[in-house]
C-alpha cells in the first residue's frame, strides 16, 4: 500500500471521527457533551497562581505570530537548497493559512458558545468549536514534525518529535485548564488539524516528489568517486 493511499485512508478515518462530533455539538445547540462539565469543573478548584501563569504562557504560544514563524522555520528545515526552501516555505504557510480559513468557517457555522466567562482565567473571543489555539498549534506542530522527518529518521529525531507533539498537546490542555473551552472543543481542534494535515499530505504529494528531484546534479568528480569500489 502506497504512502498516499495510507494517508488517504487516515483522512477518511479522521473525517469519520470529526463529523459525528461536530453534528453532536450542533444537535445539542452547543451544550456541553458528556464529560465536558466534569473536565471543566476540576481546574476551577486546582488553579494556584503559578499554574495559571504557566498555562497562560503556554496558551499564548498557540496564537499570534509564533505559529506562522514556526511554519516558516518548517519550510526552511525541509528544503535542501534555496529553491526548495522557497517552495517548502510557501507550502507550509499555505497549509497553515488555508487551514485557518477553513477552521474559521467551521467555527462560524457551528457557532458554539464558550463556557461561562466567570470561569475564565484568561481572555478569549469568538466561538468555541473547534478550539482555535488547539488547531493552530497542532497544525504547526504537524508541519514541524514533517520538516524534521524529511531531514532525519524517526529513530534519530524521536526526542525532537516528542517535544513538538508535547507542545501542541499542552496548548490544547491549557485551554480547558483556563476555562475558555470545553474538552470537546479541544478534541475537535486536534481532529481538525490531523484531518487537514492528512489532506494536505495527499494533495501536495506530487509537489513533494518534484522537490525531491530539484537541485544541482552531483559534481562529476564526486560522482566518479562514489562509483569506485
Amino acid at each position: 500500500m502506497t504512502s498516499a493511499r495510507r494517508t488517504g485512508i487516515a483522512a477518511c478515518g479522521l473525517l469519520f471521527l470529526l463529523t459525528p462530533l461536530t453534528v453532536l455539538v450542533v444537535v445539542r445547540h452547543g451544550a456541553p457533551l458528556p464529560g465536558d462539565l466534569a473536565l471543566h469543573r476540576w481546574p476551577l478548584d486546582h488553579r494556584p497562581p503559578v499554574a495559571v501563569a504557566a498555562a497562560r504562557a503556554v496558551t499564548a504560544t498557540g496564537t499570534g505570530v509564533l505559529p506562522y514563524a514556526l511554519a516558516v522555520v518548517a519550510g526552511l528545515i525541509a528544503g535542501r537548497n534555496s529553491r526548495q526552501r522557497r517552495y517548502a516555505t510557501a507550502a507550509t504557510l499555505a497549509v497553515l493559512l488555508i487551514g485557518q480559513g477553513v477552521r474559521y468557517g467551521l467555527m462560524a457555522a457551528v457557532a458554539r458558545p464558550r463556557p461561562d466567562a466567570v470561569d475564565w482565567a484568561t481572555t478569549a473571543s469568538g466561538h468555541s468549536f473547534p478550539s482555535g489555539h488547539t488547531a493552530t498549534s497542532a497544525l504547526t506542530a504537524g508541519l514541524l514534525i514533517w520538516a524534521v522527518l524529511t531531514r532525519s529518521r524517526l529513530s534519530a529525531a524521536r526526542f525532537t518529535v516528542a517535544l513538538i507533539a508535547l507542545w501542541a498537546v499542552a496548548v490544547g490542555l491549557s485551554r480547558v485548564y483556563l476555562g475558555v473551552h470545553w474538552a470537546s472543543d479541544v478534541l475537535g481542534g486536534w481532529l481538525f488539524a490531523a484531518l487537514w494535515l492528512a489532506l494536505a499530505s495527499v494533495t501536495t504529494a506530487p509537489l513533494v516528489r518534484t522537490l525531491g528531484t530539484v537541485g544541482p546534479p552531483p559534481a562529476r568528480d564526486s560522482l566518479s568517486r562514489t562509483q569506485l569500489p
